[in-house]
C-alpha cells in the first residue's frame, strides 16, 4: 500500500468510535448542525493526497482523537457558529448541572461562567443518551496570553465564576486547566478551524488574531462530570471521592469526608501556579495569594470570596504599566525578552529612544566605570532611528 510521510489510505479511514458521530449525522442536520466532510454518510478519503499540500492539512487527516470519543466539533447551520456536540447519559450529573445554570433564573447573571447549554437533543435510537449542544470553547492559553493584565483578567472571572457557583451551592471538583476554558470568537473575526486553531477553515490560511485586549474574552467552567450541588438546607456539606485532574490535593479521599469547595480553591490555585507563575516571570504579585489557596491544610484556604476579593485588590495595585506589559515567559533570554520588549513598544507605536534605553538597563555592563556594553551601545543607537530592523539585526547579531 503507497504511504506517504508515514501515512497509508488505512490510517484516514472512519475509526470505530467515528462511526458513532457519522451514524447520527442526518439527524443532527435535521435540527440544524453538520459535521465536518469527514463525517459525512459517503465521505471518502482523497487518496492519494493532493501534491500541494501535507496530508496532515487535509479534512481526511484530522480524526477523532479517541480520548474525546463522546464529544465532537459540528457547525450551526443557520448562523455558522462553531459548537461542540458531548453525548452524555440523561441522567448524568453533569447535563442536571448544565441545565441548571442555564436556567431562566440564573443563566443571564453576568457573574455566571458555567458553558451555557444551548440545546439537548434526545438521542434518536438510545432513550438513555443525551447530545448536548454548547459553545465551541478553546483552553485558555491558545493561543498565549499577551499582557500581564490578560492573566489577571482570566483569574479573576475564573473566581468571580467559582464564587457563583458556590453560591449557588455547587462544587465543582474539577476545576483544573482541562475545565477552563475561554471563547475567542472575537479574536477571530475571519474564524479558524477546530483542530487547526491558528487557521483559517480552509486548514492552510493562517487565521487573522486580534489581541485579547482589543476584544471581549469570556472564560468558563466546564465539565460537571463529578461536580456536587447540594440542598439549600443541608447541614453538611461534605464529599468523598478522589477523581479529578488535580491528583495533588491533600485531602481527597474515598472512606474521609472533606469539604469540596475548599478542594475547589486548592485545584484553582494549582491552576494558577502551574498556568501563570511557573509559566511567567512578572506576574510575582499573585503569588501569597496562590500559596494561601493550595495551603496543605484546607481550614486555612480563603474561601472562594475572599480569594476573588484578595485577586481584585492586587490586580488594582499592580501598577497600570505593569499590567500592559506583556506577559514576560520564565524561559526567555536576557536578550530575547530585550528584544521581544523594544518589539511590543514598536507595535504600540511607542518605540523612542529612552524607552529603549530603559530596557536595555536590563542588559549586563562592562564595568561601572567603563559604561555601557557594547551591545546596549548599539541597540540605543539603533533606537534613534525608529527602524525595527535595525534593532532587529543588533539582536540578531549578538544572540
Amino acid at each position: 500500500m503507497a504511504e506517504y510521510f508515514g501515512c497509508t489510505e488505512q490510517n484516514l479511514r472512519l475509526g470505530g468510535h467515528e462511526t458513532y458521530w457519522r451514524d447520527l449525522f442526518p439527524f443532527l442536520e435535521s435540527h440544524g448542525y453538520t459535521l465536518r466532510p469527514r463525517y459525512h454518510p459517503d465521505w471518502k478519503p482523497v487518496w492519494p493526497p493532493p501534491p500541494d499540500i501535507t496530508v496532515a492539512q487535509t479534512e481526511d487527516w484530522m480524526g477523532l482523537p479517541l480520548y474525546r470519543s463522546r464529544m465532537i466539533d459540528a457547525t450551526r447551520i443557520s448562523d455558522g457558529k462553531l459548537v461542540i456536540l458531548k453525548a452524555v447519559s440523561e441522567t448524568s450529573t453533569e447535563l442536571d448541572i448544565c441545565r441548571y445554570f442555564s436556567s431562566e433564573t440564573v443563566r443571564d447573571d453576568p457573574r455566571n461562567r458555567c458553558i451555557p447549554l444551548l440545546e439537548a437533543l434526545s438521542h434518536p435510537s438510545d432513550p438513555d443518551t443525551c447530545i448536548m449542544v454548547m459553545p465551541y470553547l478553546r483552553n485558555v492559553d491558545q493561543p498565549p496570553f499577551d499582557t500581564v493584565e490578560d492573566i489577571l483578567e482570566c483569574g479573576e472571572q475564573i473566581l468571580d465564576g467559582l464564587l457563583f457557583m458556590h453560591e449557588h451551592n455547587v462544587a465543582h471538583r474539577d476545576c483544573a486547566y482541562r475545565n477552563v476554558m475561554m471563547d475567542v470568537t472575537a479574536m477571530y473575526p475571519s474564524g479558524y478551524h477546530p483542530l487547526h486553531w491558528r487557521m483559517l477553515p480552509d486548514t492552510v490560511t493562517p487565521a487573522p488574531t486580534l489581541p485579547r485586549s482589543s476584544v471581549s474574552v469570556t472564560y468558563y467552567l466546564i465539565d460537571f462530570g463529578i461536580s456536587t450541588r447540594f440542598s439549600p438546607d443541608e447541614s453538611s456539606k461534605l464529599v468523598v471521592g478522589v477523581k479529578g485532574l488535580e491528583s495533588t490535593v491533600p485531602e481527597l479521599s474515598d472512606t474521609v469526608p472533606y469539604d469540596p469547595f475548599k478542594t475547589d480553591i486548592y485545584i484553582l490555585g494549582a491552576l494558577f501556579r502551574q498556568e501563570f507563575l511557573s509559566k511567567f516571570s512578572n506576574v510575582e504579585m499573585i503569588a501569597p495569594l496562590v500559596a494561601s489557596m493550595t495551603a496543605k491544610d484546607p481550614a486555612t484556604r480563603p474561601d472562594a470570596a475572599a480569594a476573588l476579593e484578595a485577586w481584585r485588590l492586587l490586580r488594582r495595585q499592580t501598577p497600570t504599566r505593569h499590567r500592559r506589559w506583556r506577559a514576560k515567559g520564565r524561559d526567555e533570554s536576557l536578550l530575547g525578552s530585550v528584544f521581544r520588549d523594544a518589539l511590543l513598544l514598536w507595535c504600540r507605536g511607542g518605540l523612542d529612544h529612552h524607552a529603549v534605553c530603559q530596557a536595555t538597563a536590563q542588559l549586563p555592563r562592562r564595568s561601572a566605570s567603563r559604561g555601557p556594553s557594547a551591545l546596549q551601545h548599539a541597540l540605543e543607537t539603533a533606537s534613534k532611528s525608529h527602524d525595527i530592523r535595525a534593532i532587529h539585526t543588533v539582536w540578531s547579531g549578538a544572540a
